[in-house]
């Protein structure tokens, strides 16, 4: 159930001014144009999911193949992988890092088309890619076998 939130209403004209210039900063620091940034390349079995940041690790822009509309196993095709990259590509015009480095992580089927389509797309936007890194995380041992099945 919850609390339930009441909101003031404001008594002056300088605290609606004031909470309309908050608003407005935050809104100036989202466009603000970034000089490197990095793109993170999710590819899982199920998905594909692709975050833009700048150096520091603040999130740009993001999307996956389920937040565009591709539902169950279309999620996971190289087709929704492009369109990701296509989609992400389209919200970071704006702001368009120079110089990225490419972080590809996972073992699905869209990981090659979407680096593929982010280095196409870029080229129109002057995006350069220093380095592609593939960060997917390798077991070194891993869990014990099964037992051996008895006749």
């Amino acid at each position: 159930m919850g609390k339930k939130r009441i909101i003031s209403k404001a008594s002056s004209v300088e605290e609606v001014n004031k909470i309309q210039e908050t608003i407005n900063s935050t809104e100036a620091k989202s466009t603000k144009a970034v000089k490197k940034g990095i793109i993170f390349i999710n590819s899982t079995f199920n998905n594909t999911m692709i975050q833009v940041s700048d150096e520091k690790g603040n999130i740009i822009a993001t999307s996956s193949a389920g937040a565009i509309g591709f539902k169950g196993t279309k999620k996971s095709t190289p087709f929704a992988a492009s369109k990701v990259a296509e989609v992400v590509i389209e919200k970071i015009k704006k702001q368009c890092p120079l110089e990225v480095e490419v972080r590809i992580k996972g073992i699905g089927k869209g990981r090659e088309t979407a680096l593929r389509t982010l280095i196409t797309y870029g080229s129109q936007y002057n995006l350069t890619i220093n380095t592609v890194l593939d960060v997917t995380p390798i077991p070194h041992n891993g869990p014990k076998p099964r037992k051996s099945r008895r006749n």
